[in-house]
C-alpha cells in the first residue's frame, strides 16, 4: 500500500510573484472579472481604484480637476495634485502593500488604505501606464500584467499631478466592454460627494454645488411629499425625504465611497432617524411606519476607515478614528440635534411628514390579519416546499462568497429541472413558477400574503420588513425568450417594482440571457446569444456546422446549463433612471390600455427578413 505523504513533499508548494497571485486570484482583489455589462463586474473596480487615488488627493485639499478618457477600451485618468513623489512611482504600482495612507496624516479620510488598489489596476492590464509630474520633472513607468517594461525620467511642461493609463487584459475579462453609462453614474457620484470637485468624462463636465442633495434629487423618478431634508456637518451630511413609492431607498457612503451595501453608518442612521421622529411626534411608532417611502442618503469621512471586503461596499467601522467618537454616537448625536431643530423650524414639512406616517400605519394595520395568516400558512408550507431549492450560502453570512449568491426565479419543471442540475449548490438556489404569476397592477400589498407563490418568494428572499436580511444578491428571472416567457418576466418585474422597488434600485434583479442558438462541428461547440454571434461562428468554423436553434430553457441540457449559469453567465441588470416615473411605468404596461400599447408596437414593430 502506497503511504499518501509520498505524494505531498516540499515539491507541491509555490511561491508566486505579487502579480501572478492577483492574476490568478483576481476576485479577492476586484470582485468578478466580468464582460462589462453590470456596473459590479471588476473593469469598474479598476476605473474606480484609479480615481479614488485622484480623490483622496483633493479631499486633501489638492487638485480640483480630474479628466478621465476612455477610448478603445484605453482608460486614462489625470489629476492636477501634488504628484506621486519619484521615488515611489514605480514601487507604487508593482509593490505590494506600499502607499502613502498608512500613515493618516498625509491621507487622513482616504478610501484606499491598503496599498493593493494599483497594483491590482497594473496585474490585470496587459498594458499599464503611471507618471508623476512634479516642478518641471517628470517620473514614468511602463508595465505590462503587472512585470516592468521601461522607467525614466524626464523635464516637463505639465502642471503638477498623476497620470494612469491601462487597458484590461481580455484574458481575464473575455469579449469586454466598457459601458460609458455605468462610468457616468460614477462620475456623477464623485461630484456628488465632493463639492467642488469637477470631474470630466470624454470631454463632459460633472459638478456640483448641492452636494448630496443633487444626488437625491437626481435618482429621484417621483416628485416628493415635501422638500428634501438637506443637513450638513462636520464629516457627515444626510437628506431625507418621503415619496409615494413603497420600500425603503437610503443610499450610503464612506469617505466618497459608495457602499451600496451598506454597513454600520446605513444601519445607525435608519434607527436614529426613526428614534428622532418618534421623539419629535411623542408618539411610539413603529420605525416601519416611519422609514415606509423614505429616499434619502448618508455620507460620512471618518480616519481609517475598516471595510468589509476589497471592493469596500460595506463598512464596518465602529469609531469614527482612533481617538475618535464611536460612528454610533457620532451619527446619532448629530441626527437627533439637527433632524429634531429642522422639524421644529419647518411646521409645514412636520405636518406633511406626520401624515405620511398615519398613512403607513392603516396600511400596514389593514393587512396585518391577512399577513398573520399567511406567515402561518407559509410557515407550514415551507417545511415541504418543493418549489425552493436552496443554497448553503446566503448573503446575510460571513463569507467571501456571499455576494456571489443568487436566486433563479423559474417557470415549469424541465427549465427548474436543468438549471437545478447545473448550478453551483454552494451559491446558486431555484425558485420555480408554476405558471404565469397573478398581475399585481392595481393590486394593494394584501395580494403578497393572499397569493401562494408571491408569500412564499418573499419568504424564500427574506424581504418582508426590509433589505437588511436578504438572503441572495442576484435574484435571477430566468424565462424562455418566446412571448410567454416575455410576459412571465413583465409579471414578475410589475410585482418587484410595484412592492420591492428598492430591490431594483440597489441593483438585485437581473434577467438571464440564453443562447439562442448553438453552432457546432465535429471539433468545436460555440454558444451563440445573437445572430452576429451565430453568423461569426457559421463563418469561423466552415462549411456545414451543425446549427440548433433553442425554443425554451428546457431544451438546454443540464450540462450545456452549466456552461451559461458559471463563470461566463450573462445577465441584464434591471435598472430604473430618473425618467422613468414609477406609477406611470407600471400603468402603461401592465394597467388596462390595451389600445394604447397595441398602437405602441404597432408604431414601433420593425420587419426583419428571414
Amino acid at each position: 500500500m502506497s503511504n499518501p505523504l509520498s505524494s505531498y513533499t516540499e515539491a507541491n508548494f509555490q511561491t508566486l510573484e505579487w502579480n501572478e497571485h492577483i492574476r490568478l486570484r483576481p476576485g479577492m482583489y476586484i470582485g468578478k472579472s466580468g464582460d462589462g455589462s453590470t456596473p459590479d463586474d471588476g473593469l469598474y473596480v479598476l476605473i474606480k481604484e484609479v480615481i479614488d487615488n485622484s480623490v483622496d488627493e483633493y479631499a486633501m485639499g489638492h487638485g480640483k480637476v480630474i479628466s478621465v478618457t476612455i477610448h478603445d477600451n484605453e482608460i486614462s485618468v489625470r489629476d492636477y495634485g501634488r504628484g506621486i513623489p519619484f521615488g515611489k512611482v514605480i514601487d507604487a504600482a508593482n509593490k505590494m502593500n506600499t502607499g502613502a495612507k498608512y500613515d493618516n496624516k498625509s491621507f487622513q479620510k482616504a478610501v484606499g488604505l491598503n496599498g493593493v488598489g494599483l497594483k491590482a489596476v497594473n496585474a490585470t492590464s496587459t498594458f499599464f501606464y503611471i507618471e508623476s509630474f512634479r516642478e518641471g520633472k517628470s517620473r514614468f513607468g511602463t508595465f505590462s500584467k503587472g512585470v516592468l517594461q521601461d522607467e525614466g525620467t524626464t523635464r516637463t511642461d505639465e502642471k503638477d499631478g498623476t497620470l494612469v493609463k491601462f487597458t484590461p487584459d481580455p484574458g481575464l475579462f473575455p469579449n469586454y466592454s466598457i459601458n460609458l453609462e455605468f462610468v457616468q453614474e460614477m462620475m456623477r457620484h464623485y461630484a456628488y460627494l465632493n463639492k467642488g470637485l469637477k470631474m470630466q468624462l470624454n470631454g463632459n463636465e460633472y459638478v456640483s454645488k448641492n452636494g448630496l442633495l443633487d444626488l437625491v434629487l437626481e435618482s429621484m423618478a417621483e416628485e416628493t411629499l415635501y422638500p428634501p431634508i438637506h443637513l450638513t456637518g462636520h464629516d457627515i451630511e444626510m437628506v431625507i425625504t418621503h415619496a409615494n413609492e413603497t420600500g425603503e431607498s437610503i443610499m450610503s457612503f464612506a469617505n466618497g465611497q459608495n457602499t451600496s451595501q451598506g454597513g454600520t453608518h446605513l444601519s445607525v442612521f435608519r434607527e436614529a432617524v426613526a428614534r428622532t421622529i418618534k421623539e419629535f411626534y411623542k408618539k411610539d411608532f413603529e420605525p416601519s411606519d416611519i422609514r415606509q417611502s423614505i429616499v434619502g442618503a448618508i455620507s460620512i469621512r471618518l480616519i481609517e476607515p475598516k471595510f468589509a471586503n476589497q471592493t469596500k461596499t460595506i463598512l464596518d467601522s465602529r469609531d469614527m478614528g482612533p481617538e475618535g467618537p464611536t460612528l454610533r454616537s457620532f451619527i446619532s448625536d448629530f441626527v437627533k440635534e439637527h433632524l429634531d431643530n429642522y422639524l421644529h423650524r419647518n411646521p409645514e414639512t412636520a405636518d406633511i411628514l406626520l401624515k405620511k406616517i398615519i398613512e403607513n400605519e392603516k396600511e400596514r394595520k389593514a393587512v396585518g390579519a391577512v399577513r398573520k395568516k399567511a406567515k402561518e400558512n407559509a410557515r407550514k408550507i415551507s417545511l415541504h416546499n418543493r418549489k425552493l431549492r436552496d443554497c448553503r450560502i446566503h448573503f446575510t453570512d460571513k463569507s467571501d462568497k456571499a455576494e456571489q449568491t443568487m436566486l433563479f426565479i423559474t417557470e415549469g419543471d424541465s427549465a427548474s429541472g436543468s438549471i437545478t442540475k447545473s448550478r453551483n449548490p454552494n451559491i446558486q438556489a431555484v425558485f420555480s413558477l408554476r405558471g404565469k404569476p397573478e398581475n399585481t397592477y392595481g393590486l394593494n400589498k394584501q395580494i403578497v400574503y393572499t397569493n401562494e407563490e408571491f408569500n412564499l418568494l418573499q419568504a424564500a428572499l427574506n424581504i418582508e420588513e426590509d433589505l437588511d436580511n436578504l438572503r441572495y444578491n442576484k435574484i435571477i428571472i430566468a424565462t424562455d425568450a418566446d412571448p410567454d416567457g416575455m410576459h412571465i418576466r413583465m409579471l414578475l418585474l410589475s410585482f418587484f417594482l410595484q412592492f420591492f422597488p428598492e430591490l431594483v434600485r440597489h441593483g438585485h434583479i437581473y434577467i438571464l440571457q440564453t443562447p439562442l442558438f448553438r453552432v457546432r462541428n465535429k471539433k468545436e461547440t460555440r454558444y451563440c446569444y445573437t445572430e452576429p454571434e451565430r453568423e461569426k461562428a457559421v463563418k469561423d468554423l466552415g462549411p456545414d456546422p451543425e446549427i440548433t436553434r433553442f425554443k425554451g430553457l428546457g431544451e438546454i441540457s443540464p450540462d450545456e446549463f452549466k456552461e451559461f449559469i458559471g463563470d461566463n453567465i450573462r445577465l441584464d441588470m434591471v435598472r430604473l433612471d430618473k425618467e422613468d416615473r414609477l406609477p406611470e411605468l407600471l400603468r402603461f404596461y401592465m394597467g388596462e390600455n390595451s389600445p394604447q400599447r397595441r398602437e405602441f408596437i404597432v408604431n414601433n414593430l420593425r420587419m426583419v427578413g428571414d
